[in-house]
């Protein structure tokens, strides 16, 4: 059964000026949370519930899972910085 995955308005502007070698790797992950968000580099971010973060190179995807809808929802891209996740 597929997930429906959803973007956030910013998360459409931020795939834009992103360098495209990124782009097509992120877009490629986002497509594969439709069969599994579960897969591939993942963690659950610290004191949250269903927040999880996808690492590609050096850019993470932030994105929330709804289990009962069936809906991935992607929050945010972020380059990984040492500042990111404080």
């Amino acid at each position: 059964m597929n997930w429906e995955v959803r973007k956030a308005n910013r998360v459409k502007k931020q795939l834009q000026r992103i360098p495209s070698e990124y782009n097509q790797r992120i877009e490629a992950a986002i497509k594969n949370f439709k069969s599994n968000p579960f897969a591939g580099d993942i963690e659950r971010i610290e004191g949250e519930k269903n927040i999880w973060r996808r690492r590609i190179g050096a850019y993470r995807i932030l994105y929330e899972v709804f289990l009962k809808e069936r809906v991935v929802l992607i929050a945010d891209i972020r380059r990984r910085t040492s500042s990111t996740f404080k």
